[in-house]
C-alpha cells in the first residue's frame, strides 16, 4: 500500500519508542527489589481532583454526553477567561477561546489554518518535537533555529531577525518549554513579536506549562538546593494574587494577535481526558470553529463538563499545592544530578523536566551520548529517562531530559540508583 509523503514526512516519536523499552524491561523486573522508575514520560504523577472527577461522573449520570459546539460549552469558555483574568490579570474575553480535544488538536487546528504548503515556521532547538511535525502535517516546513545555555535554550529577537526568510510564516515558541523547562523573558518575547508583526507574520505560543511556574528571576536563574518536601515545606501562593513572580505571564498580554494553546493536562493533571484550548484573534474564531466542525466535531462533553470543576476555589486549591510539590522536587533533584556529572546547564523556572548534559558520566562508563546512556541506566539502574535525540540536534545528542513529575520517594531512589551506575 503507497503511504503518503506526509506520513513519511513524520518521524518517530522516539521518546515512546524508549518507553517502549523500558516497559518491556519493567515487566520482566516487576518483581524484583528494583522496580523500573519511570522518569521519561511527561505526565503528572497526580489525577484530576475530587470535584473534577465528581462532575464527571454527574455528566455521565445526568446524560450530559452529547456533542457541544465545537468551539466547546459556553461555560468552560467563560471559566477559562475567567481564569486568566484572576491568575494573570489579562482580559482574554470568552468569545475568543475555542475548547478543543486537547493542546494536539489546538496545534492542528492553528497550522492548518494558517499554514500554507511550504510556509517556514522557526522553532527553537532543542524544542517539544510534535510542534515541528504539526507543521509539517499543515504542509509546511519547520525550521529548527540552534539555542544555548546562555539565552535559556529559547529564541531571542535577534536570532529571529537573522533566520527570517521570504519562505517564513512566522515562530511557534514554547514557555515554559519542553524539554528544558525554560520560560522566555516577557521583555525578550514582546521583542520577538515585534519582529514577527513587522514582517507580517504569526506568533504561535504553546503555553500548556504556563500554570505550572515557579518564579525564577530570568536570565538569573534561581539556585535549586531546597530539602527534599513536598506542600509542607514549600509556600503555596495566595490563590487569588496576580502575583506575575509566583505564577509567570501569559503572552496573551502582549497582543490580541499572538495566539496562545493551552491544556487541562499539565497543571489541571488531565492528561488522558484530551481537553486543551486555543486563544485566537475573533477574527480567526470561525476559520478555527469550521475546521473543527469538520475533523473533530468537538472535544469530549464529559471531559468539558468535568473541566468546570477545574475552576472551584476548593480545586484551585490543589492545584496550588500540588505545583508547590512540583518545585520541591526540583528544588532537591537537580543539585544531586549536578553532583553526579549530569549537569543541568540552566535552572528550569517552570514544567517538571530537568534537561541534563550526560556526556561526562557517558564517557565515565565508555559509551557516547545520550541514546545509549538512556538505555545503560535503563538495563543497570533500571531508571527510564528520554534522550535528546527528540528533541532537535543543536547538542541534543548529549543531553537527556529526566521528569520529576514522579513521588519524591521515587526521585530519591532514582538517584541512589545513578550514584552506584557512576561509581
Amino acid at each position: 500500500m503507497r503511504v503518503s509523503a506526509r506520513a513519511e514526512r513524520i518521524e518517530p516519536f522516539y521518546v515512546m519508542e524508549v518507553a517502549k523499552a523500558a516497559s518491556k524491561l519493567a515487566r520482566e523486573v516487576a518483581n524484583t527489589d528494583r522496580p523500573m522508575i519511570f522518569l521519561n514520560i511527561g505526565e503528572p504523577d497526580f489525577t484530576a481532583p475530587p470535584l473534577v472527577q465528581e462532575a464527571a461522573m454527574r455528566a455521565v449520570r445526568s446524560g450530559a454526553t452529547h456533542y457541544t459546539h465545537a468551539v466547546g460549552l459556553d461555560a468552560l469558555r467563560e471559566r477559562i477567561s475567567g481564569w486568566y483574568a484572576q491568575r494573570f490579570g489579562v482580559d482574554v474575553p470568552a468569545r475568543r477561546i475555542v475548547v478543543t480535544a486537547g493542546a494536539s488538536a489546538a496545534l492542528q487546528l492553528a497550522c492548518l489554518a494558517l499554514i500554507e504548503a511550504g510556509d517556514e515556521m522557526l522553532l527553537p532547538d532543542p524544542s517539544y518535537p510534535c510542534n515541528r511535525h504539526f507543521v509539517s502535517a499543515a504542509e509546511g516546513k519547520a525550521v529548527l533555529v540552534p539555542t544555548t545555555a546562555a539565552e535559556r535554550f529559547q529564541l531571542s529577537a535577534e536570532k529571529v531577525e537573522a533566520a527570517w526568510t521570504d519562505r517564513t510564516r512566522g515562530v511557534l515558541l514554547a514557555s515554559p518549554s519542553n524539554p528544558t523547562g525554560t520560560s522566555i523573558a516577557p521583555d525578550e518575547l514582546r521583542r520577538i513579536h515585534e519582529v514577527v508583526t513587522r514582517r507580517g507574520g504569526i506568533t504561535l505560543i504553546d503555553e500548556i506549562y504556563l500554570g505550572l511556574s515557579y518564579g525564577a528571576a530570568l536570565g538569573h536563574p534561581e539556585q535549586a538546593g531546597a530539602p527534599p518536601g513536598g506542600s509542607e515545606d514549600t509556600p503555596v501562593p495566595s490563590v487569588g494574587a496576580r502575583d506575575h513572580d509566583a505564577f509567570g505571564q501569559t503572552a496573551l498580554a502582549i497582543d490580541d494577535n499572538v495566539i496562545s494553546i493551552n491544556s487541562f493536562s499539565k497543571y489541571f493533571n488531565m492528561t488522558g481526558w484530551r481537553l486543551g484550548w486555543l486563544v485566537v484573534p475573533e477574527a480567526l474564531v470561525p476559520v478555527i470553529e469550521r475546521l473543527a466542525q469538520n475533523l473533530f466535531i468537538c472535544a469530549s462533553t464529559v471531559s468539558q463538563y468535568a473541566a468546570l470543576a477545574c475552576f472551584e476555589p476548593e480545586s484551585i486549591a490543589e492545584y496550588e499545592r500540588r505545583r508547590a510539590e512540583f518545585k520541591a522536587r526540583r528544588d532537591w533533584f537537580i543539585p544531586q544530578l549536578n553532583a553526579l556529572g549530569l549537569t543541568v546547564p540552566v535552572v528550569p523556572d517552570g514544567a517538571f523536566y530537568a534537561w541534563a548534559d550526560c556526556s561526562s558520566l557517558a564517557r565515565k562508563l565508555g559509551i557516547e551520548g545520550s541514546w545509549d546512556f538512556a538505555f545503560e541506566a535503563m538495563k543497570r539502574a533500571h531508571v527510564a529517562v528520554t534522550p535528546g535525540r527528540d528533541f532537535g540536534t543543536a547538542e541534543t545528542a548529549q543531553f537527556v531530559r529526566f521528569s520529576t513529575a514522579s513521588s519524591m520517594a521515587h526521585l530519591q531512589e532514582a538517584i541512589e540508583r545513578l550514584k552506584a551506575l557512576a561509581a
